[in-house]
């Protein structure tokens, strides 16, 4: 993600103005590569247990444990890393064509408590960005530029995976619009009772359309959030408002989904799930709402400008692919 000081579960942080409070701190590269290493080994991690069933590895050694899941672990790792790197250099590359100070992506390591092993990264771009079209510039060329290597990816893993007869307890992901089109388009109606068993192309195709969707939430210093003020102008906080809160809508929606079914069952195991299948939303919503608190609940203002035709035409496409990637139910046990 970019901010104005922003997160691929990303927020990225804004771009800054030419003025000496904006000018760029030494650059610290050892932090960021040893935090990518990290993050190299955290998704290598998280692609060996998805090919594996989420199998611990234990009672051998180290290396030999590494050794023997390396070739299941790289079909999942180096396409969501691909997805991942090229949206934070979209970020990039654009900052330094509109000359604004940007630090390199820090990336996040979370081995265990993400099943992805990375929570994305974030870009620090100190300042304010004045112009409202490298606001948008900046703003949606992460998000495009990973889609360009998620989505042909995302489609071969799809043609190469396979459809299997759910079993009586089964794991789904998310299933957005664009997501079923392309299930529907690749494999024809699936019948009642089956779904598509991602392979592991296919998981980290899903995967980096989801750190995109994270990011296209037109909230706050989010990807979604500058690419909205760039386009609406003062009025986006108002509806960076709304649009918060109604995350709570879906995360309620969830709950009664799955918390009717568990509560009419009487199983307190069920409803447990439930609140577990649940939880994305309320979780998403605390984290913007932590962003916000740092860098300011309104976005920071650009100067009095307007956006070129063809960047309002981008910046309501981006709009648009993330109802097309929305997932109301991003993960789901049943």
């Amino acid at each position: 993600m970019a901010e104005e000081t922003d997160s691929s579960f990303e927020a990225e942080a804004s771009d800054a103005e030419d003025e000496p409070s904006a000018r760029p701190t030494r650059p610290r590269y050892f932090v960021n590569l040893v935090l990518f290493v990290l993050t190299v080994c955290s998704v290598f991690y998280a692609g060996a247990m998805y090919a594996l069933g989420s199998a611990p590895i234990k009672d051998e050694k180290l290396l030999h444990g590494l050794l023997r899941v390396l070739p299941q672990s790289y079909k999942f790792a180096l396409p969501l890393l691909a997805i991942l790197v090229t949206h934070e250099l979209g970020h990039f590359v654009a900052a330094k064509i509109h000359r604004v100070p940007a630090s390199l992506p820090y990336f996040i390591p979370l081995p265990h408590l993400s099943p992805f092993g990375t929570m994305g990264a974030v870009i620090s771009m100190p300042g304010r960005i004045r112009s409202r079209n490298a606001l948008l510039d900046i703003g949606a060329a992460g998000p495009l530029a990973g889609l360009i290597v998620a989505l042909p990816l995302w489609c071969i893993g799809i043609a190469t995976s396979h459809v299997e007869v759910l079993g009586a307890h089964y794991t789904e992901e998310g299933q957005s619009i664009l997501y079923l089109a392309i299930k529907y388009v690749l494999k024809g109606s699936i019948p009642a009772g089956s779904d598509l068993s991602m392979n592991s192309l296919a998981f980290a195709g899903w995967v980096g359309t989801l750190v995109t969707m994270l990011n296209l939430v037109p909230v706050g210093q989010l990807d979604g959030g500058h690419i909205a003020y760039a386009l609406f102008g003062e009025k986006q906080n108002r509806y960076a408002t709304w649009l918060h809160r109604s995350l709570l809508l879906v995360f309620a929606w969830n709950i009664v989904r799955f918390g009717i079914p568990a509560l009419k069952a009487g199983s307190q195991d069920l409803f447990t799930q439930a609140i577990g299948n649940s939880a994305f939303w309320v979780v998403w919503f605390a984290i913007i709402a932590g962003m916000k608190r740092l860098a300011g609940v309104n976005h920071p203002p650009t100067d009095a400008s307007t956006l070129s035709r063809g960047r309002r035409a981008i910046a309501v496409a981006c709009l648009v692919i993330f109802v097309l990637l929305f997932m109301p139910t991003p993960w789901a046990s049943y």
